[in-house]
Protein backbone atom coordinates (compact mmCIF):
# COMPACT_ATOMS: atom_id res chain seq x y z
CA UNK A 1 0.00 0.00 0.00
CA UNK A 2 1.50 3.17 -0.82
CA UNK A 3 0.87 6.53 0.74
CA UNK A 4 0.68 9.90 -1.82
CA UNK A 5 0.50 13.57 -1.39
CA UNK A 6 -0.19 15.89 -3.56
CA UNK A 7 1.09 13.37 -6.20
CA UNK A 8 4.09 12.24 -4.70
CA UNK A 9 4.98 8.75 -3.18
CA UNK A 10 6.07 9.29 0.01
CA UNK A 11 5.77 5.73 1.61
CA UNK A 12 5.34 2.83 -0.61
CA UNK A 13 5.86 -0.89 1.12
CA UNK A 14 7.09 0.69 4.29
CA UNK A 15 9.56 2.49 2.88
CA UNK A 16 9.45 6.32 3.14
CA UNK A 17 10.85 8.87 0.63
CA UNK A 18 14.19 10.60 1.82
CA UNK A 19 13.50 13.36 -0.24
CA UNK A 20 11.06 15.81 1.04
CA UNK A 21 12.68 18.38 3.02
CA UNK A 22 16.24 16.81 2.33
CA UNK A 23 19.87 18.98 2.60
CA UNK A 24 21.27 18.84 -0.63
CA UNK A 25 24.53 19.73 -0.47
CA UNK A 26 26.00 22.44 -3.17
CA UNK A 27 29.42 23.75 -2.32
CA UNK A 28 32.22 23.25 0.68
CA UNK A 29 34.52 26.14 1.11
CA UNK A 30 38.33 24.93 2.75
CA UNK A 31 40.56 27.53 4.03
CA UNK A 32 43.92 27.83 4.16
CA UNK A 33 44.78 31.61 5.37
CA UNK A 34 42.34 32.87 3.45
CA UNK A 35 41.06 36.54 3.91
CA UNK A 36 37.28 35.68 2.41
CA UNK A 37 35.40 32.33 1.77
CA UNK A 38 32.30 33.84 -1.05
CA UNK A 39 29.83 31.82 -2.57
CA UNK A 40 28.71 33.61 -5.69
CA UNK A 41 25.78 32.01 -7.45
CA UNK A 42 26.48 30.82 -11.23
CA UNK A 43 30.47 30.40 -10.07
CA UNK A 44 32.01 27.21 -9.05
CA UNK A 45 29.52 24.93 -9.33
CA UNK A 46 27.03 27.56 -6.82
CA UNK A 47 23.65 28.09 -6.39
CA UNK A 48 21.97 30.73 -4.78
CA UNK A 49 18.46 31.47 -6.78
CA UNK A 50 15.21 30.37 -6.41
CA UNK A 51 16.39 26.34 -7.23
CA UNK A 52 15.66 26.14 -3.13
CA UNK A 53 13.81 28.54 -1.04
CA UNK A 54 15.66 28.06 2.20
CA UNK A 55 19.83 28.15 2.03
CA UNK A 56 21.68 26.82 4.86
CA UNK A 57 25.62 27.51 5.61
CA UNK A 58 27.90 25.20 8.14
CA UNK A 59 30.47 26.90 9.87
CA UNK A 60 33.02 23.93 11.18
CA UNK A 61 36.00 24.83 13.07
CA UNK A 62 36.55 28.52 11.87
CA UNK A 63 40.26 29.14 13.52
CA UNK A 64 41.85 32.63 13.08
CA UNK A 65 45.51 33.25 12.11
CA UNK A 66 45.89 36.04 15.10
CA UNK A 67 44.29 37.13 18.06
CA UNK A 68 41.21 39.71 18.14
CA UNK A 69 39.23 38.15 15.42
CA UNK A 70 35.37 38.30 14.99
CA UNK A 71 33.50 36.12 12.18
CA UNK A 72 31.08 38.11 9.74
CA UNK A 73 28.90 37.79 6.97
CA UNK A 74 28.30 39.92 3.73
CA UNK A 75 25.59 39.84 1.33
CA UNK A 76 25.79 41.02 -2.38
CA UNK A 77 22.99 42.18 -3.79
CA UNK A 78 23.68 42.44 -7.90
CA UNK A 79 26.89 44.56 -7.68
CA UNK A 80 30.40 43.85 -7.01
CA UNK A 81 30.33 44.68 -3.45
CA UNK A 82 28.97 42.80 -0.14
CA UNK A 83 27.51 46.06 1.25
CA UNK A 84 23.59 45.06 0.79
CA UNK A 85 22.22 47.06 4.15
CA UNK A 86 21.00 45.02 6.73
CA UNK A 87 19.15 45.33 10.26
CA UNK A 88 19.83 42.73 12.88
CA UNK A 89 19.71 42.02 16.31
CA UNK A 90 22.02 40.57 18.48
CA UNK A 91 22.38 38.34 21.76
CA UNK A 92 24.53 35.83 23.39
CA UNK A 93 25.15 33.55 26.71
CA UNK A 94 28.49 32.49 27.66
CA UNK A 95 29.92 30.03 30.72
CA UNK A 96 33.41 30.34 32.11
CA UNK A 97 35.20 27.41 32.18
CA UNK A 98 36.27 28.07 35.68
CA UNK A 99 32.72 28.17 36.73
CA UNK A 100 33.33 31.90 37.99
CA UNK A 101 30.32 33.42 35.90
CA UNK A 102 27.63 32.45 33.37
CA UNK A 103 26.17 35.41 31.18
CA UNK A 104 22.77 35.78 29.37
CA UNK A 105 22.56 39.80 27.47
CA UNK A 106 21.55 41.26 24.32
CA UNK A 107 24.73 42.62 22.70
CA UNK A 108 23.48 46.48 21.42
CA UNK A 109 27.12 47.15 19.98
CA UNK A 110 27.23 44.64 17.41
CA UNK A 111 24.04 44.17 15.68
CA UNK A 112 23.34 46.47 12.56
CA UNK A 113 20.33 49.34 12.10
CA UNK A 114 20.04 49.64 7.91
CA UNK A 115 24.22 49.23 8.26
CA UNK A 116 25.49 49.60 4.55
CA UNK A 117 28.15 46.27 5.30
CA UNK A 118 29.06 43.16 7.26
CA UNK A 119 27.42 41.90 10.32
CA UNK A 120 29.34 39.83 13.19
CA UNK A 121 27.97 36.81 14.09
CA UNK A 122 30.30 36.71 17.20
CA UNK A 123 30.92 39.53 18.81
CA UNK A 124 30.63 38.85 22.61
CA UNK A 125 34.02 38.09 23.02
CA UNK A 126 37.23 37.48 20.26
CA UNK A 127 37.66 33.65 18.94
CA UNK A 128 40.09 32.20 20.68
CA UNK A 129 43.59 31.36 18.74
CA UNK A 130 45.14 28.43 21.29
CA UNK A 131 45.27 25.23 18.71
CA UNK A 132 42.33 23.76 20.22
CA UNK A 133 39.89 27.01 19.98
CA UNK A 134 37.64 27.65 17.12
CA UNK A 135 33.84 28.39 16.12
CA UNK A 136 31.65 26.41 14.75
CA UNK A 137 28.06 27.01 13.58
CA UNK A 138 25.00 27.50 11.11
CA UNK A 139 22.98 30.44 9.30
CA UNK A 140 20.07 30.38 7.46
CA UNK A 141 18.86 32.68 4.36
CA UNK A 142 15.22 32.82 3.39
CA UNK A 143 14.24 32.78 -0.45
CA UNK A 144 17.61 34.98 -1.38
CA UNK A 145 16.13 35.41 -4.82
CA UNK A 146 12.96 37.45 -3.88
CA UNK A 147 12.60 40.82 -5.93
CA UNK A 148 9.38 41.32 -3.32
CA UNK A 149 10.60 40.79 -0.25
CA UNK A 150 13.31 41.64 2.44
CA UNK A 151 15.82 38.80 2.98
CA UNK A 152 15.75 37.25 6.63
CA UNK A 153 18.34 35.58 7.56
CA UNK A 154 19.26 33.42 11.57
CA UNK A 155 22.71 32.41 12.70
CA UNK A 156 24.00 30.49 15.65
CA UNK A 157 27.61 30.07 15.91
CA UNK A 158 29.41 28.66 19.38
CA UNK A 159 33.02 29.20 20.00
CA UNK A 160 36.04 29.49 22.92
CA UNK A 161 37.15 32.55 23.47
CA UNK A 162 40.41 33.26 25.67
CA UNK A 163 39.60 37.20 26.24
CA UNK A 164 40.56 36.99 29.67
CA UNK A 165 39.61 34.28 31.53
CA UNK A 166 38.69 31.55 28.64
CA UNK A 167 34.90 30.69 28.41
CA UNK A 168 32.65 28.86 25.54
CA UNK A 169 29.94 31.49 23.85
CA UNK A 170 26.90 30.91 22.18
CA UNK A 171 26.19 33.84 19.80
CA UNK A 172 22.86 34.53 18.34
CA UNK A 173 22.11 37.12 15.21
CA UNK A 174 18.80 37.51 13.53
CA UNK A 175 17.90 40.10 10.78
CA UNK A 176 16.82 40.65 7.61
CA UNK A 177 18.97 42.10 4.49
CA UNK A 178 17.00 45.44 4.08
CA UNK A 179 16.85 44.73 -0.32
CA UNK A 180 13.97 43.82 -2.92
CA UNK A 181 16.72 43.03 -5.38
CA UNK A 182 18.23 38.99 -5.65
CA UNK A 183 20.97 38.41 -3.32
CA UNK A 184 23.79 36.62 -5.30
CA UNK A 185 26.51 36.19 -3.21
CA UNK A 186 27.19 35.48 0.46
CA UNK A 187 30.81 35.98 2.00
CA UNK A 188 32.08 35.44 5.13
CA UNK A 189 35.40 36.63 6.64
CA UNK A 190 36.85 37.60 9.68
CA UNK A 191 37.21 41.86 10.96
CA UNK A 192 40.81 40.78 11.61
CA UNK A 193 43.43 38.63 10.15
CA UNK A 194 42.64 35.57 8.52
CA UNK A 195 40.92 32.48 8.48
CA UNK A 196 43.66 29.62 9.47
CA UNK A 197 41.75 26.76 9.03
CA UNK A 198 37.94 26.04 8.90
CA UNK A 199 35.20 24.70 6.65
CA UNK A 200 31.93 26.28 5.36
CA UNK A 201 29.54 24.43 3.25
CA UNK A 202 26.58 25.80 1.48
CA UNK A 203 23.31 23.43 1.22
CA UNK A 204 19.62 23.77 -0.05
CA UNK A 205 16.79 22.70 1.77
CA UNK A 206 14.47 20.82 -0.91
CA UNK A 207 10.42 21.12 -0.51
CA UNK A 208 10.67 23.23 2.29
Amino acid sequence: MAIISNATTIADAGAFSVGLGAQVLIKTLTASNSGTLSFVHGASGVVLDSTYPIYKFEFTNIHPSGSGSEFMVGFRDGGTDYDANNTTSMWYVYHMENDSSTTLDYNSSEDNANVNGFQKLTGAAQIGTDNDESASGSMFLFNPSSTVFVKHFISRVNYVSDDGTTHFVSNHVAGYVNVTAAIDAVQFKLDTNNISTGIIKLYGIKDS
